[in-house]
């Protein structure tokens, strides 16, 4: 059974919501002013909340931005009733997040109709994150235990013959054999890291309040993060020199973790894709109302089918190029600038090089 709550501080109107929803077989709750609807809403997690506007110290307003700013009760679906639905309080009221308006006085008809219309749609949106769900579980399953096979098999077949031949291995050879199992185990553990981050990214995209939650971190001064990540893969890679910056420490609406995760992936894969002795350039910088953080290397690029079909478990060219992982390093990024209220473009030719742009909205702090 679906739980509303009505909000509104004429009490015969509140009976009268409740009795023609309670004979639509909704269970039906109530409170006679906002302050009162927060707390109600807080508790009582309905699924669709009906709320008044013009309503003492507390009004309708003010109540629709309290529950949107709450991670619980961010997506619970909110629909504004007014005596005055004018097309700027309606502005105003969608600005805040609202979903709909109830125009007052309204016939059973026209609340039966706004109530269902809301509850579907938010079923849908329930629906389609189970289908994402039920997909990405599939992907997981098919491709997990190929991607798995190929450094368990370096590790395995490496330890198996340093425990049978040691006897007679020079200590270079152990030593080389030692640095594949290295190597192998680092592969296999960046593609465990990388599968459960996407995993845990497909579930809090799945649920409005987990990415409402998400969205409260902030980095104010990320430059010497960039920097520090950007380095430690270059010295990875062996090209130190290729790496140039061009950074102006702006605020990036996003946690140090985050970020670093996607310097990570954006720096290792432009270093893996280009020949040493190219360039690799990071930049941040201020554009309009929004920062862009971009990533320019001179590899072999993408062609447009390919920046179209950047996504999981997406691998480009694997005959003819070793690509490590489950392909996940970019879309992880696209992911997390996605989940931010941001965007991730791809400018690239054809083995001319790649220009990787996140565009962060600008730090209202900022």
């Amino acid at each position: 059974m679906k739980k509303i709550l009505v909000i509104d501080d004429e009490e015969w109107l509140r009976e009268m919501i409740q009795l023609a929803l309670r004979q639509k077989g909704f269970e039906v709750i109530e409170a006679p002013n906002g302050t009162d609807g927060i707390e109600m809403a807080r508790k009582e997690l309905p699924d669709l909340i009906l709320c008044d506007i013009n309503m003492g110290k507390v009004d309708g307003y003010l109540t629709l931005s309290a529950l949107r700013a709450e991670a619980p009760t961010a997506a619970i679906p909110f629909i504004l009733m007014t005596g005055l639905a004018d097309s700027a309080s309606m502005r105003h009221g969608m600005e805040l997040g609202a979903d709909d308006y109830l125009p007052k006085p309204f016939t059973t008809e026209a609340l039966y109709a706004a109530v269902d219309a809301r509850l579907k749609k938010a079923q849908t949106i329930r629906d389609e994150a189970e289908r994402k769900l039920a997909h990405l579980r599939d992907n997981i399953s098919l491709m997990m235990p190929h991607e798995m096979r190929t450094p368990l098999n370096g590790i395995l077949s490496n330890a198996e013959f340093l425990t049978n031949s040691a006897g007679t291995l020079k200590p270079a050879e152990i030593a080389e054999m030692g640095e594949e199992i290295h190597k192998s185990g680092e592969r296999l553990e960046r593609l465990m890291e990388n599968f459960l981050i996407y995993a845990q990214l497909e579930l809090i995209a799945a649920d409005p309040k987990n990415v409402n939650a998400l969205r409260v971190g902030s980095t104010e001064h990320p430059v010497e993060l960039i920097k520090k990540h950007a380095t430690a893969q270059a010295s990875h890679a062996s090209r130190l020199s290729d790496l140039s910056f061009e950074l102006t420490d702006l605020p990036i609406p996003m946690s140090e973790e985050y970020i670093a995760k996607i310097v990570d992936e954006l720096t290792q894969n432009a270093f893996k894709f280009s020949a040493p002795g190219t360039p690799v350039r990071l930049s941040l910088a201020e554009n309009f109302n929004a920062v862009n953080f971009t990533v320019n290397d001179r590899g072999r690029g993408f062609t447009p089918e390919q920046t179209t079909r950047v996504g999981a478990y997406m691998q480009f060219d694997r005959k003819l190029h070793e690509q490590q992982g489950l392909g996940l390093g970019l879309t992880i990024a696209k992911r997390l600038v996605e989940l931010h209220g941001g965007t991730l473009s791809i400018i690239s030719d054809k083995d001319v090089g790649a220009v990787i742009a996140a565009k962060f909205p600008k730090n209202k702090a900022a």
